[in-house]
């Protein structure tokens, strides 16, 4: 078993959704740790690449991912007897950390109480074809600016190895409102001693 480490790098303002507001000012908030600063949850991440992972092997029609992505992310397995509950799901064997700060730059952000300059708010609406905003049509999303996170996948196989790193390359966008303009990012393996 193998842990691979990899940097996300931001080339854009992105958006990864808390599911919260802020009442009449903010539509839609950034997830945020206890402390205030962005990260993207672990969960979320295994979501991302599994679906890449699956995209992989659409276009090149292997097979070979299927053992790959199986035991990475986890099975679902269908109930054959047609009862629920029947067969169970099976658990991959990688484990996805939250994307966050180098510990470092953490720790200085926290002391000098930076924080709050990571974040920004952007504004949209609906245009009628006439050109004309539709009435109550105002959005207002905070979004987090661009910058560098850090993440773990720890236990993966070492055959299987590559085959996350490939996607990992495989991802060029990240959070809500891809399509327009968020999230541009680069996932990017590290070796052990920083180079890639």
């Amino acid at each position: 078993m193998a842990d691979i480490n990899y940097k996300i790098t931001f080339y854009s303002d992105w958006h990864a959704g808390s599911g919260l507001t802020s009442g009449s000012d903010l539509d839609a908030l950034v997830i945020k740790s206890k402390d205030g600063l962005p990260f993207i949850p672990g969960r979320t991440l295994k979501g991302l690449l599994k679906d890449a992972a699956l995209s992989i092997k659409e276009l090149k029609n292997d097979p070979v991912m299927d053992d790959f992505i199986d035991r990475t992310f986890g099975k679902e397995n269908k109930p054959s007897s047609g009862n629920e509950g029947d067969d169970k799901n099976e658990m991959g064997n990688a484990y996805f950390t939250n994307a966050e700060l180098n510990s470092l730059l953490k720790i200085k952000v926290l002391k000098e109480k930076l924080s709050i300059y990571f974040f920004n708010e952007i504004a949209s609406t609906a245009i009628k074809p006439e050109g004309i905003a539709l009435p109550h049509s105002l959005r207002k999303m905070q979004v987090t600016i661009p910058l560098v996170l850090e993440a773990s996948i720890l236990n993966v196989e070492d055959d299987h190895k590559q085959a996350i790193i490939d996607t990992l390359r495989w991802i060029k966008r990240l959070g809500q409102n891809r399509n327009h303009g968020l999230g541009r990012c680069k996932f990017e393996f590290v070796k052990e001693g920083g180079n890639q």
